[in-house]
């Protein structure tokens, strides 16, 4: 698992799990392919923000 705080380590198209804001307290990880990169610092402590293809919007914990 490569690390998701790192936006270096992000590209469009990867297959990542995310947590939705919602989902924040308990920590569920949803599945899914990068469309778009929303963070612009190059690290961010909780995770680089994306948007899935499915539209849905969290922050990376895991890359598969």
């Amino acid at each position: 698992m490569n690390n998701g705080t790192v936006r270096a380590n992000i590209k469009e198209g990867l297959n990542v799990g995310i947590v939705l804001k919602a989902d924040q307290r308990t920590g569920k990880i949803t599945r899914g392919i990068v469309k778009r990169i929303l963070t612009n610092s190059s690290t961010h402590p909780h995770g680089i923000k994306v948007q899935l293809t499915d539209g849905q919007v969290g922050r990376v914990k895991e890359i598969y």
